[in-house]
């Protein structure tokens, strides 16, 4: 007689300890199996349980039943990850970190805040909304603060501001072993010892749980004004953004959409004034005359690349608007197919690189027959396309998959990287031999192994095994 499954002798032990946060609910289960991109195309797995906590000593206890009972823990934040790194193993349990969100602390005077890791950068703005402060990293959705720092999340934002470990000060963070971890501090630097913060961000749950982040808050600037422009092709918008950045403008995001992403985003967020043409969106910030003194060079460069339409807007509602247009681009691909799957790609490479990237890519897209629209966040080289696949086709699928794999390896092939923001998760696992040297994954391999020996930290993602 089959005795009880690890998971199930895990839960058991939880149970007094979580009562009805901890479920085994199908439709929980399933919700908890995913993420809102790629997923597995034979993936029918959920996780056994799902539990929910409230507090870092919540996770410190799971973690700690877990690790005694060789259960693979799966961490889960708003579940907006698009690689694949919610994808269940076998008798794993799922660790909703969602029911954190309180705002633990703001320190306007230092410029830094500390939020649990389910707090939303939306819920954290909204907080500080009289403070004159705000926090700069945008990568559009509900995204959570521990699952942007596990994923080293960025998004329109980062040109002016970095990414997730640049505006990280420090992290509360649980070991595979339920220990608990903190790491940096209220300091705008230090040099004692390992970074340990750094090596957290973007490892996107394989190493320890982050529950509590410390982070860099900035003022809101002075003067904001946007910036839309239409350009005939899509070389001369991308050609823009690099001469934007070559001539040094205080630009604090940069947006490119490809006329198929501007057709579909007109369609879905009903602009008016507009054409289905390669559209690039700006912001500049400063002081009132810095602010026009650079609209003055931007219209300059825009009309040397041929741009035409140029809209500028300084009033906070047209702003908001352009730009709730530029954040549902995702969603306006899926709305402009309806039923179609999307994969998204992700592809970084050095500024110089850019045209040559797009351009390239654009091609490559058009030669496979599918519709792919794109969008950029031109300004630190990053672009992404949302391959859209017709339901039950799976010649199409296939198509698809050749073609995300195509547009990566054009990016290695000019110096860049397989993932600008994304991660890797399992759908680009693929690519890291492809990318880093055998000696750099055995050192990832062995950080891996020295703070989860019995690797039940989201096993298989990020890190490819290595295979003798």
């Amino acid at each position: 007689m089959t005795g009880p499954s690890a998971a199930e002798r895990a839960a058991r032990r939880l149970a007094p300890l979580f009562g009805d946060r901890l479920t085994a609910n199908e439709t929980v289960r399933d919700h908890h199996a995913h993420g809102e991109g790629w997923r597995h195309p034979n993936q029918t797995l959920l996780p056994a349980y799902v539990l929910f906590a409230r507090t870092t000593q919540d996770v410190s206890n799971v973690l700690r039943i877990c690790h005694e009972e060789n259960v693979p823990v799966i961490p889960f934040g708003g579940g907006t990850s698009l690689e694949g790194q919610l994808t269940p193993v076998p008798d794993c349990v799922s660790l909703d970190l969602s029911m954190m969100t309180d705002i633990l602390d703001v320190s306007p005077e230092n410029l830094t805040c500390r939020v649990q890791a389910g707090v939303t950068r939306q819920d954290l703005n909204l907080h500080l909304r009289t403070q004159g402060l705000f926090f700069p990293v945008d990568p559009g959705g509900e995204a959570t603060f521990g699952g942007m720092c596990a994923t080293r999340a960025s998004g329109t934002g980062a040109m002016r501001y970095g990414t997730m470990r640049a505006n990280v000060l420090g992290l509360t963070a649980v070991l595979a072993d339920g220990r608990i971890l903190h790491t940096g501090g209220a300091v705008r630097k230090a040099a004692t010892g390992y970074d340990l913060t750094g090596l957290l961000i973007g490892s996107e749950g394989t190493l320890a749980v982050i529950t509590e982040v410390q982070a860099q808050l900035h003022p809101i600037p002075e003067a904001v004004g946007a910036a839309v422009c239409q350009f005939p092709t899509l070389a001369n918008a991308v050609e823009t953004a690099v001469l934007v950045i070559q001539c040094g403008l205080t630009v604090g995001r940069m947006e490119l959409l490809d006329d198929v992403q501007m057709d579909a985003c007109i369609q879905y967020s009903h602009l008016t004034g507009y054409e289905a043409l390669p559209t690039m969106f700006f912001e500049l910030t400063g002081s009132p005359a810095s602010v026009a003194e650079q609209e003055t060079v931007l219209r300059d460069l825009v009309e040397g690349q041929g741009g035409q339409s140029f809209r500028w807007a300084t009033a906070t509602e047209e702003r908001n608007t352009l730009w709730k247009a530029r954040h549902d681009a995702f969603w306006a691909c899926m709305a402009y197919r309806p039923g179609f799957k999307g994969i998204t790609t992700d592809a970084i490479v050095p500024i110089a690189a850019l045209t040559e990237l797009m351009t390239g890519a654009r091609a490559d897209i058009d030669a496979s027959g599918l519709l792919a629209p794109i969008v950029g966040h031109v300004g630190d080289g990053n672009f992404h396309t949302v391959i859209l696949i017709p339901p039950n086709d799976a010649d199409a699928e296939k198509r698809a998959l050749e073609l995300d794999h195509k547009i990566i390896r054009r990016a290695l092939s000019l110096g860049g990287s397989a993932s600008g923001e994304h991660g890797i998760g399992l759908a680009k696992q693929i690519f890291m031999t492809e990318e880093h040297e055998p000696a750099a994954l055995s050192v990832m391999r062995a950080i891996k192994t020295a703070l989860d020996p019995k690797n039940i930290l989201n096993p298989g993602k990020l890190v490819p095994a290595d295979v003798p």
